[in-house]
């Protein structure tokens, strides 16, 4: 999990994973598929595109990664071996996509094995689209396209788009999509360096820096490709401009020009974006919350919320309002208090509905003991139970395993601390009205 810093004012951030990693060059070496995808040049992408290779892709919809070797068999005696292995490679990606494209979509797009892994979801892509209409851009100059989702939503949303990457396979990739879901006349295609790019004649830019390397995830973002300096450059010079980030970036790398907004998708943060221009409040952080759009927003960060005992009602917040820097508006909305000072859950004796937290009524709260966890589980014949956890360093799977749930009750236990001291908290959720 990328570091999150999740503070309410000037005490410390509440407890969450770190992470690191080493930070590339910039610019990194042109991506390639890898043998996971099949393809791995231009030319071999380029049977896909045939009536043949369309004709196979078409034919692989249904296909069983489990089958692969009786399947390329079978395909090989009808079709050259190099385009049965880049059909195979592009159906398995096309299945991986489903969960970020829809099934309509992902199945007739084209993919790279970074381009599934990296690109937005259609979800969210949506949203910034709409933002971007909303400010009535008509023009945008989408800098690191990737296999272009982003391009494809501001294009559904009415905006013309010039998508740029570097790399000559992500590009034909990108333009190849453009052209398989009819918005080819909305989107230009350009192969280049981002930076050589003149986005003058367009009303906005959003710019969507690789956070990837050689090793993995990228945390630090002056080692984003292009580093996020010279995208915020790039972002200030445009009259309303956009700029995807990494969920866990530090609140201090987040230039003070920008409002910062923080985006879940069915309950899970998926990214970070940073608004520039027209009509942006500098310094405001706000989360987004899909699919209902609810969003929760602050023009700068509360005091520090109380902190108490552990009320009737425990309110879980949302990713995105944790990333966000907003616990402190939720506590101030409930009339709460923190469980802990750097604790992310909130309580109260009143209940509180809200589309930012999932709530629990608290039964009981006993010191962290396994064995006592089992004896009032066995008594409340609790079978169905769930686990989760903030601030102890028990897995989940092993209090399962510990505590041998049985029974047809269920229940949900919370692995904490209350006023720095481990601790279990048993309830159940309260259902939203």
């Amino acid at each position: 999990m990328a570091p999150h810093p999740v503070r309410t004012g000037p005490r410390k951030p509440y407890d969450t994973a770190t992470a690191g990693a080493p930070s590339p060059t910039w610019p990194t070496p042109a991506r390639r598929l890898d043998d996971n995808g099949g393809v791995n040049d231009l030319d071999t992408f380029s049977l896909l595109l045939t009536g043949e290779g369309r004709a196979l892709l078409a034919s692989l919809r249904e296909y069983d990664p489990s089958q692969e070797l009786a399947v390329a068999t079978r395909l090989r005696r009808e079709h050259d071996a190099g385009l049965v292995s880049a059909a195979l490679g592009q159906a398995r990606l096309r299945q991986r996509a489903v969960a970020k494209f829809g099934a309509v979509d992902a199945h007739r797009m084209f993919f790279t094995p970074n381009g599934v892994e990296q690109s937005t979801r259609a979800s969210v892509a949506a949203h910034r689209a709409e933002v971007f209409a909303s400010r009535g851009v008509r023009g945008v100059a989408d800098l690191c396209c990737g296999i272009g989702g982003d391009a494809l939503a501001l294009a559904r949303a009415g905006i013309r788009v010039l998508a740029v990457d570097h790399d000559p396979l992500t590009a034909a990739v990108a333009r190849a999509n453009a052209a398989a879901l009819g918005l080819g006349d909305l989107i230009e295609v350009r192969c280049a360096d981002v930076t050589d790019i003149d986005t003058a004649p367009y009303d906005a830019v959003f710019v969507d820096p690789a956070r990837r390397g050689g090793r993995g995830r990228v945390f630090d973002p002056e080692a984003y490709s292009p580093p996020l300096s010279w995208a915020v450059s790039a972002a200030l010079k445009a009259p309303f401009a956009a700029l995807k980030i990494a969920p866990g970036i530090p609140h201090e790398a987040i230039p003070p020009q920008a409002e910062a907004e923080w985006i879940s998708d069915g309950g899970d943060v998926k990214e970070a974006v940073l608004w520039f221009g027209t009509g942006v409040s500098p310094g405001a952080f706000r989360a987004t919350l899909l699919p209902s759009a609810a969003v929760l927003s602050a023009p700068a960060p509360l005091p520090a919320p109380p902190v108490g005992p552990v009320g009737r009602y425990l309110y879980e917040p949302d990713g995105a309002v944790i990333r966000a820097h907003l616990v402190a508006e939720i506590v101030e909305r409930c009339g709460g208090r923190l469980i802990d000072e750097t604790i992310a859950y909130v309580t109260s004796d009143e209940p509180y509905a809200s589309p930012y937290t999932s709530a629990y009524e608290i039964t009981d709260q006993l010191p962290f003991n396994m064995k006592k966890l089992k004896a009032l589980l066995r008594e409340r014949e609790v079978g169905v139970l769930t686990v989760k956890k903030r601030g102890s360093a028990v897995e989940p799977e092993e209090v399962r395993r510990k505590v041998k749930p049985q029974g047809p009750n269920a229940a949900t236990v919370f692995l904490t601390r209350v006023a720095g001291a481990p601790t279990m908290l048993i309830g159940r959720p309260v259902a939203r009205k």
